[in-house]
């Protein structure tokens, strides 16, 4: 029979992994943003298989996992596209730390940005971030704070960006992904969900200015 390796221990090890590849990611200067970020969530998710996350994850990619990965992806979008204004109301820095946001990964090309994002970041985010984490989360502090908690640290990993616009939209993604993830038991229509979003907000329908 097959079993998760490791406890609690390499839950907060892991985590703990993720914050040190998300410095290097945003804090640190040298390669590219985008091969930074894809180095490091392929790692996260590695790391996650070693555990033997997928045999406790649904992924088959059928009908339903597409029908909710496509909705999920067009309504996240929505939430944030209504975010994106009122925060530039509220908040006279907003506009500013978005198009910092974009700014990360400057003259890449977008035909590599759409392929990292589609079969790289938004995969292998998943694996680790819902798959991995959340459900071990989940499965020792119970349902909705194992969720929160979760959702606490996709958030935290980001704060070295030094950029407040971008810690809240990963709490917002991040706790919407979660929830899903509570929902449905099922990580196949995340990674379609996350991909799709992460493709058409950083490359297909940029909300910078």
């Amino acid at each position: 029979m097959i079993t998760e390796r490791g406890g609690m221990r390499l839950v907060w090890s892991l985590a703990a992994l993720a914050c040190a590849l998300w410095f290097v990611t945003f804090a640190l200067g040298g390669v590219n943003f985008w091969i930074k970020i894809a180095i490091s969530a392929f790692i996260l998710a590695a790391a996650a298989v070693w555990a033997h996350t997928p045999r406790f994850n649904t992924l088959r990619f059928d009908r339903t996992a597409v029908l909710q990965g496509v909705v999920s992806a067009v309504a996240l979008y929505i939430v944030f596209w209504f975010g994106k204004e009122i925060s530039a109301l509220l908040f006279p820095f907003a506009p500013r730390q978005v198009d910092a946001i974009y700014g990360k990964g400057a003259g890449f090309p977008i035909p590599a940005i759409v392929i990292i994002l589609l079969f790289i970041t938004g995969p292998c985010e998943e694996i680790f971030w819902r798959g991995f984490l959340q459900r071990r989360l989940m499965a020792r502090y119970g349902r909705w704070t194992g969720w929160l908690v979760a959702t606490g640290v996709y958030a935290g990993v980001h704060v070295w960006s030094l950029n407040f616009m971008l810690v809240g939209a990963a709490a917002v993604a991040g706790a919407f992904w979660g929830l899903m993830y509570l929902r449905f038991d099922r990580l196949d229509g995340l990674i379609i969900s996350h991909s799709l979003w992460s493709a058409c907000i950083f490359a297909f329908v940029p909300m910078g200015r």
